[in-house]
């Protein structure tokens, strides 16, 4: 059974910066793309990031192009994302997701999420 662990969400001002990690298990990590999404309160899921398999290719929604970067170790089965000069509006759940390069990206059907608010 696939789980995705998400963690490094928090409570940081606007400008600020923080880095996700998701660790994967119940998968081989290095044969799937993965992807970041988020839902912030009242709103619907937004793909906000994704990393094919290798990292050759990158994936970056128009609303965090330039202030994030996503990464993955697949020695250690984990995903990163680092979010810089964070904004009020990136306050959402974020969760880590299968697929997302090619086609639909896959939510791990039992997910806790990592909360991230940016507020002064």
């Amino acid at each position: 059974q696939v789980q995705l662990l998400e963690s490094g969400g928090g409570l940081v001002q606007p400008g600020g910066s923080l880095r996700l990690s998701c660790a994967a298990s119940g998968i081989t990590f290095s044969g799937y793309d993965m992807s970041w999404v988020r839902q912030a309160p009242g709103k619907g899921l937004e793909r906000v990031s994704s990393i094919s398999r290798y990292s050759f290719t990158k994936y970056y929604s128009d609303s965090v192009k330039g202030r994030f970067t996503i990464t993955r170790d697949n020695a250690k089965n984990t995903l990163y994302l680092q979010m810089n000069s964070l904004k009020t509006e990136d306050t959402a759940m974020y969760y880590c997701a299968t697929g997302g390069i090619v086609g639909d990206y896959y939510l791990a059907p039992v997910r806790k999420g990592t909360q991230v608010t940016v507020s002064s």
